[in-house]
């Protein structure tokens, strides 16, 4: 159980970056080795192993996005099924994000205090459940809908408070970025591939409703993988430079040390701006695509069998999914580049991205309606300049939080992001589309433009 103790100062890490200013590469790779070898005496997992449980992770983290954006791939079927507005279909994801925001303090109290493995056992099984359950609910109960996407908050916010910390616990120095780095491809990839297998599904099944089973039977995999591949990691051994062991403060005290933490609190504040971009962006992208394109004369309406084209979910969920790996795995690697002449690399790196992002997407707003490649390619872009952001802005988290504050310090983190981001843009959005309607005779034109308001 939780002892008191002398706290750690967070402003001074356990663990900082790894030093990339040595000349000597051969001493450098020498160095890594020793870690490797300290690493497998220290935790009893072998590299290869904790490779796997990486993998693993991996594939939790791929099918907790896959499922998240599994709706917003057959958001135009939804709203023709439940016979919705814009304003209730940007609910389905505040009311997810919102329940992910509050459940996540609590499992980052528990996952700093209490066995990770089985916390991530209970969440996923529970998550996979509801989702299912979603896929069954009648046309008339609206409301149910918004119930269980509520209710899969449970699933990913066990699971992304949680996960960083293992990987911090197996690995150390560029090792860890690295794997950290192949853990959050998960999050773009699988964002992509639930626009994909939403549209492909749906169109094999004949029935949208298919689309939202997929994951719950990947879901049953993922729950076995993780019983009988992950170990649960000694908590903080491989940075525990001292004979003192690490032990616990009080959750408050946790909080009064996270909120003075400069770096953490301002790599947050940089997150929540990517989080409120990518929130909005990630629902209703395929939908103003699609209205685009409506507008235009280029497609025509959804046929009275509620069949809609999935065109646009299917293409921008491949380039979801490419920009992803783009911009992960260059973010990573030319922030280690960076760091040998700048110590500040991280942090600039993804201040670039977000604002080098931020011109492109504009252009892909008021390019939608002349020209959709022209949309397509500045999208492109501008997800790959985002997509800079997310393995470094955890790994900044796990080399400036102590580790035994770091599931409380992603639980803080989930908070803040999507509490002042993407807990409210898609539902602001679709809120201020149903406003503009209003005032406007109904057409596919106007449907367009409102969405188009909101994106200038």
């Amino acid at each position: 159980m939780p002892t008191p103790w002398l706290p750690y100062a967070d402003t001074t890490p356990v663990l900082s970056q790894p030093d990339d200013t040595e000349d000597d590469e051969g001493l450098q790779s020498k160095n890594e080795r020793e870690d490797e070898e300290d690493v497998q005496t220290i935790t009893g997992i072998s590299t290869s192993h904790a490779v796997r449980i990486v993998g693993v992770l991996f594939f939790i983290n791929l099918l907790n996005y896959m499922d998240r954006f599994t709706v917003a791939g057959v958001l135009p079927d939804i709203e023709h099924f439940f016979k919705i507005g814009d304003s209730k279909s940007g609910l389905i994801q505040t009311v997810f994000i919102c329940s992910y925001m509050v459940l996540a303090p609590i499992f980052g109290y528990l996952g700093d205090r209490y066995n990770r493995k089985y916390l991530m056992f209970i969440g996923i099984s529970f998550w996979s459940g509801v989702t299912l359950g979603s896929s069954f609910i009648p046309q008339q109960y609206y409301w149910l809908l918004l119930l269980t996407r509520g209710l899969v908050g449970v699933g990913e916010a066990s699971y992304s408070t949680i996960a960083p910390t293992i990987i911090a616990d197996l690995f150390v120095g560029e090792r860890r970025s690295r794997m950290l780095s192949v853990f959050y491809f998960a999050i773009p990839v699988g964002s992509g591939l639930g626009y994909i297998v939403a549209s492909q599904v749906k169109t094999l099944a004949g029935d949208w409703h298919w689309a939202l089973r997929v994951t719950p039977g990947l879901g049953v995999l993922a729950v076995l993988l993780l019983l009988f591949v992950v170990r649960e990691p000694p908590r903080g051994a491989v940075e525990t430079h001292s004979e003192v062991p690490l032990q616990y403060t009080s959750w408050i005290t946790d909080l009064r040390a996270l909120s003075s933490n400069r770096s953490f609190v301002l790599s947050s504040l940089g997150f929540t701006a990517v989080a409120f971009v990518t929130g909005s962006l990630a629902l209703w992208a395929p939908a103003f695509l699609y209205r685009a394109r409506l507008a235009s004369g280029s497609l025509q309406p959804c046929p009275s069998e509620e069949i809609c084209s999935t065109a646009d979910s299917l293409t921008f969920g491949i380039i979801t999914c490419v920009t992803g790996v783009l911009g992960v795995g260059s973010g990573v690697e030319i922030s280690r580049r960076l760091q040998r002449r700048n110590p500040r690399a991280d942090p600039l790196v993804c201040a670039a991205g977000l604002l080098g992002s931020a011109p492109f997407l504009f252009l892909a707003v008021v390019s939608a309606q002349g020209s959709i490649v022209a949309t397509y390619v500045f999208i492109f872009i501008g997800e790959t300049l985002l997509s800079l952001n997310w393995a470094i802005v955890a790994d900044i988290l796990l080399y400036v939080v102590i580790p035994t504050r770091r599931s409380t310090a992603e639980a803080f983190q989930i908070v803040l992001s999507h509490l002042l981001g993407d807990a409210g843009s898609p539902a602001l959005i679709g809120l201020i589309s149903d406003q503009i309607q209003r005032n406007r005779p109904e057409s596919f034109m106007s449907q367009f433009r409102s969405l188009l308001s909101n994106g200038r």
